[in-house]
């Protein structure tokens, strides 16, 4: 069972950092790479870039919460959210796979 998670392409939970304005703030957010891929499927089917999407989330739970403790937390669990939600096309499920 463990090969299926230890047997996985080191890229996908290699870290990359990238800078981006969040409401207008220049910030950096450093997350691993399956993670950026997803923002970026979120992104694209939503219609935006990953960072106006990011943004854009950034200021829905400032709305709804206030600041969030650890923004890149939340980003990781938004990933968890979407996959969880059945949303995605069935050839990107397979791909992630």
């Amino acid at each position: 069972m463990c090969e299926v998670f230890a047997g996985q392409d080191p890229h996908r939970y290699a870290l990359t950092t990238r800078r981006l304005r969040i409401n207008g703030q220049s910030t950096s957010i450093r997350l691993e790479n399956a993670f950026w891929a997803l923002l970026d499927e979120i992104s694209e089917r939503d219609g935006l870039s990953t960072p106006a999407f990011i943004s854009q989330l950034h200021s829905e739970v400032l709305i709804l919460r206030g600041e969030p403790a650890n923004f890149t937390s939340l980003l990781r669990t938004a990933c968890l959210v979407f996959m969880a939600s059945g949303t995605r096309p069935q050839a990107a499920q397979m791909a992630a796979e």
